[in-house]
């Protein structure tokens, strides 16, 4: 390894943590943990690029260091205790009591940004719950910055085109799937218990307002020809059918008719899109990427058009056009370049990120990303993609993902980027802060 294990000094306290569970780490390491891919390749363990490669890759580059520190916090997907967790983890907040008001920012935590990378949305245990504390983290004075991720667009999407018929649209409330039916039954029973909020529909005007009609399949492909890769039109076919089975399994399972979920859907569209609505700052507030210097936080990553943007035009443009499709377009936000953005996982079914890409957001001075989306198992991770430096942040802290993929414990992770030039990311599943040090690269 590169750098020696070092004491605690300048790692956060974690200060209310006996209140929560978990670990949290006690002492650092250097990030890569590995100095040369030899040792890497002797060790096995393949989970990190070695340093060597990292200071291969940033040979002549004069990076630009953000000059105030962000917290960097995504994935939480309605588990608000992995969210208090990953705020211990950045210092920045103290857990005074077991009540989720019972939090005070502590003096970095006042100084610095909360970036949210994206993904509130989906997989549980409580999309509600998660929602009012990222309201009450807004409430104590941090300044706190939403980015878009691919389940919080997709319920927002669902949401907005309920019951409309057109090709391009009817099937955008089931594209939502059976990781909805958890919030639905949430806000059924919060706001609509008693079956009061059940309007009078028969059983087949429920299904035509929910589900798309069987024209729906012959008609998609020609309606949105040219704005979608044809390998996603295949897709999207496939699994609109599951997704179709897969909510009414789930709906079924959980004890909910077809009329709650219509109702619990309207009464969402109250909550999340009227202005006075408990949850409407959700995505009134919420931006696509943040540029700090030589990084761009965004949720999941960036294909050709949108290097192309960056290196043209700026983040601020990017920006300008995800709000404008908010506004305008969902299904083009959703499916087009700049949906691209929350959720490529460079696929073949996504849009195209090559060198020509990487060299873009080279010219631009934009030398890392910091993203989430990628499940990953042991803490942080960083890797090469097309030339350019990726911080994968995607701790997999939710209790249900964690569940799924056998992970022990409890969930828990954030990475801070301070103004001295370190990047630190600090997971419930690793016994060591992974400190990256620019300095490391001179």
């Amino acid at each position: 390894m590169h750098e020696a294990r070092d004491t605690a000094a300048l790692l956060p306290e974690y200060r209310g943590l006996e209140l929560l569970g978990g670990t949290l780490p006690r002492e650092r390491e250097g990030w890569p943990k590995f100095a040369t891919r030899r040792t890497m390749d002797a060790s096995g363990d393949f989970y990190d690029l070695a340093l060597e490669e990292v200071v291969e890759y940033a040979d002549g580059m004069v990076w630009n260091w953000p000059q105030r520190t962000h917290f960097f916090l995504c994935d939480m997907h309605a588990d608000a205790e992995a969210f208090f967790r990953s705020l211990l983890a950045t210092g920045g907040v103290v857990k005074a009591g077991r009540d989720d008001s019972d939090f005070e920012l502590t003096a970095e935590g006042r100084e610095a940004r909360f970036v949210i990378g994206g993904d509130c949305f989906d997989k549980g245990p409580s999309n509600l719950r998660l929602l009012r504390a990222l309201a009450a983290l807004r409430n104590s004075g941090a300044e706190v910055e939403i980015l878009a991720g691919n389940h919080d667009v997709r319920a927002l999407v669902g949401l907005e085109y309920l019951g409309r018929k057109e090709p391009r649209l009817a099937h955008l409330f089931v594209r939502m799937g059976k990781k909805s039916i958890p919030l639905f039954k949430e806000i059924y029973d919060a706001y609509l218990a008693g079956g009061n909020g059940q309007r009078r529909h028969s059983e087949d005007e429920l299904r035509a307002l929910l589900f798309p009609d069987p024209s729906w399949y012959a008609d998609f492909p020609d309606a949105v020809r040219g704005v979608v890769l044809e390998k996603r039109i295949k897709n999207e076919l496939v699994r609109i059918r599951e997704k179709v089975q897969e909510m009414e399994d789930s709906r079924q399972s959980m004890g909910m008719n077809l009329g709650m979920i219509y109702a619990a859907a309207e009464q969402a569209r109250q909550l999340f899109r009227t202005p006075g609505g408990e949850f409407h700052w959700f995505f009134e507030e919420m931006t696509l990427a943040r540029r700090e210097g030589s990084l761009l936080f965004i949720h999941a990553g960036v294909d050709n058009l949108v290097a192309a943007q960056l290196e043209r035009e700026g983040v601020g443009a990017l920006n300008a056009d995800f709000r404008r499709l908010m506004r305008e377009d969902l299904f083009e936000l959703y499916h087009g370049p700049v949906g691209n953005t929350f959720r490529t996982k460079y696929r073949d079914s996504d849009l195209p990120f090559s060198g020509r890409g990487g060299r873009d957001l080279r010219r631009a001075g934009i030398f890392a990303i910091v993203h989430g989306h990628r499940n990953i198992p042991r803490g942080q991770r960083v890797v090469l993609r097309r030339r350019i430096l990726n911080f994968e942040c995607d701790a997999t802290v939710d209790a249900n993902t964690r569940k799924l993929l056998g992970l022990q414990g409890v969930g828990g992770a954030a990475t801070i980027i301070s103004p001295g030039g370190t990047i630190t990311g600090i997971s419930t599943d690793y016994p060591y802060a992974k400190t990256f040090d620019i300095r490391m690269l001179a």
